[in-house]
């Protein structure tokens, strides 16, 4: 027993150690993916808490380890809606545990949508925790029917999947802090998340399937005035 244990938290550790080598822009490249992958599967994000989505965070690989007490860490990125399109992307670190006796891990691709102000506020902070600082709903299992009203009134919506299976990941307890180094390496300089959500900041080259992918599946709602005759 005590042999499974240390081999189920090597496995887990040399997971994390794996995750954290991914270059930003193979980072960039997997959240557009994992986006586009929900999009295009049977049970896709609904289209019109998207088009309302002020903000999404995409986290690929979202590592969920539970070895005696468990944990959360992943690495991904947020963009906002501009009046020009969507934002470059500003990366993210999530963290946070849970008591629990489960060994055993798993990665799960999550997405976040920011729905109003307030939640894009707290984005824009150095650091808040969900369901503390910020309430945060699970959109699986989405039902438009008989939920419509409580999704569109919540400040965050989050979905899971893993390996093309739905989960009900919950994120309670978990931080979201801006990762300074990350973004040190996208821009070649230090720049915080206020500055590359708030402005129109280049996005890298490395970041344009990001925000194609975001532009693709929540693009810009345009208004269309009807003059008065």
């Amino acid at each position: 027993m005590k042999t499974s244990m240390i081999l189920i938290l090597g496995s887990l550790l040399a997971t994390a150690a794996f995750a954290q080598e991914k270059t930003p822009d193979k980072r960039l490249e997997h959240a557009a993916n994992s986006l586009d992958a929900i999009q295009t599967s049977d049970k896709p994000i609904p289209p019109a808490l998207l088009r309302k989505a002020q903000c999404v965070i995409i986290i690929p690989g979202l590592l969920k380890g539970a070895f005696l007490f468990g944990g959360k860490y992943g690495r991904g990125f947020a963009s906002c809606r501009l009046p020009s399109g969507w934002s470059a992307p500003a990366a993210m670190v999530i963290e946070g545990g849970s008591f629990g006796s489960q060994l055993g891990g798993s990665a799960t691709d999550v997405i976040m949508l920011v729905m109003n102000r307030a939640g894009m506020d707290h984005l824009l902070k150095d650091k808040f925790t969900l369901g503390a600082d910020l309430a945060v709903v699970q959109g699986n299992g989405y039902d438009a029917s008989a939920n419509a009203d409580v999704f569109m009134r919540a400040p965050m919506i989050s979905w899971s999947r893993s390996k093309g299976l739905f989960v009900g990941l919950s994120l309670e307890g978990a931080s979201l802090r801006p990762d300074k180094g990350e973004n040190r390496k996208l821009y070649g300089r230090d720049i915080d998340n206020h500055e590359i959500l708030a402005k129109k900041i280049v996005a890298p080259r490395g970041a344009r399937p990001f925000v194609a992918a975001l532009n693709k599946f929540a693009p810009r709602v345009v208004k269309v005035r009807v003059k008065a005759k």
